[in-house]
């Protein structure tokens, strides 16, 4: 194995047949019935999501459900494990170089002119910043050299789907509300007012963002690009870093949606890095929480859907039917319902009520109660959506999730800091 895939195999392990002639196909197709192996995370590996699709296409699906980090490392080092593989855009320069994954055909998925600008282009609309990092559209077409970038061609390397941004979430029975976008900060995150009551996510593609963006809203650093933090950077922003957590200012680090939930339940967290489903879960259990709107930008994220190198024949075809079925409207309401995106969300409207589509998507207050995808009560009538609309939120973008140059010296660094 040469040092480039060693390297890129390191850093998974830190993050987280058919030659049918032609009028035999439908004889065939008829007969047996496909398995999809899908390797992911909860967020989409869902058995909702599973038991509509497989209705839907009369295929199996098998679905393994890991946390971030060991989804990578399995898929990066055993792709003939899977046949699709779900995860966020900062896992593909890992899966792409180590020859995971392989080329996914435009002519070959349905709605590809539907899907909107986000990540063709990089701004869901031209006043948007793109935000720094790993930006999804600079991963997405596959050149003739075998690298990705932004020029388009007929070969993608992975399929957009869901997505959404990340900021943090407080309780309002201990903090007051801010203004979205106006006073709002990362920088609460490290307001010695919550010292002992603050939590961040252990992950070092995701926190370390966080805490980057807390220390420079403090003024007490800032960096030349923080999507591309440098050696000497991290060195500076863990001395700072190591010094709260020397004075007891954070309360602990999370590794799962759950165990923020109960962090911020139990009153042990007053403010934290939180997903959205997160903040949900505590409104619908009368926990007053408010998602963030930070003045200096979300951390965003996206979700790709890529398909095995080792994978082909019927397997493919069964594969390229689920993928399409993912942009076809019902997953897009569905996954809308606990507060994420889809990329061609005009589809996925035709799935909702006015209610639910002006809730989500508009920004709109909620002109009823809306129920959330375990069809219990989310939302609230009159309630609005923090931050406001899709274009809105998406306008904001400060970083993406990212794998950075440094990764390995940031990995390093982060987990000597957790420890």
């Amino acid at each position: 194995m040469d040092q480039g895939k060693r390297k890129l195999l390191k850093r998974a392990a830190g993050l987280g047949a058919c030659g049918l002639l032609g009028f035999n196909v439908p004889y065939v197709f008829a007969k047996k019935t496909h398995t999809v192996r899908v390797l992911g995370t909860h967020v989409t590996l869902q058995a909702a999501l599973k038991e509509q699709a497989q209705k839907d296409l009369g295929i199996n699906l098998s679905f393994e459900p890991k946390g971030s980090a060991a989804v990578l490392q399995k898929a990066a080092m055993s792709p003939e494990s899977f046949d699709l593989y779900e995860q966020w855009s900062n896992s593909i320069n890992v899966l792409w170089y180590t020859g995971s994954i392989q080329p996914i055909e435009k002519k070959r998925l349905r709605y590809w002119d539907e899907i909107n600008p986000l990540t063709k282009t990089g701004r869901v609309q031209p006043s948007a910043s793109i935000g720094a990092g790993d930006a999804p559209y600079k991963l997405l077409h596959v050149q003739p050299d075998g690298s990705l970038s932004n020029q388009e061609t007929e070969l993608i390397s992975y399929l957009p789907y869901v997505h959404n941004v990340d900021s943090f979430g407080y309780n309002t029975n201990v903090i007051e509300p801010g203004i979205p976008y106006k006073t709002e900060s990362w920088g609460w995150l490290l307001e010695e007012k919550y010292q002992g009551k603050v939590a961040v996510v252990n992950a070092p593609t995701i926190g370390l963002f966080d805490l980057a963006l807390a220390a420079q809203a403090q003024r007490l650093m800032t960096f030349g690009n923080i999507g591309n933090i440098t050696n000497q950077e991290l060195d500076q922003l863990f001395k700072i870093l190591s010094e709260y957590k020397q004075r007891g200012h954070f309360s602990g680090f999370w590794t799962s949606v759950p165990e923020s939930v109960d962090f911020m339940k139990s009153n042990r967290v007053v403010i934290e890095s939180m997903f959205s489903p997160a903040v949900s879960a505590l409104n619908g259990q009368n926990v007053p929480v408010i998602y963030a709107a930070p003045k200096e930008g979300y951390r965003g994220w996206h979700g790709v859907m890529c398909l095995s190198s080792h994978t082909q024949g019927a397997v493919k075809d069964a594969a390229y039917e689920y993928m399409n079925w993912w942009l076809s409207g019902w997953p897009g309401a569905f996954i809308a319902r606990q507060g994420y995106y889809i990329s061609n969300p005009q589809r996925a409207k035709n799935y909702l009520s006015q209610d639910e589509w002006n809730y989500w998507y508009e920004g709109q207050p909620a002109a009823s109660d809306l129920a959330g995808t375990d069809g219990q009560l989310s939302v609230k009538k009159g309630e609005v959506r923090t931050g406001g609309s899709y274009l809105k939120r998406f306008s904001n973008v400060a970083v993406w999730n990212t794998v950075m140059p440094s990764y390995d010296y940031s990995l390093q660094k982060w987990y000597e800091f957790i420890n």
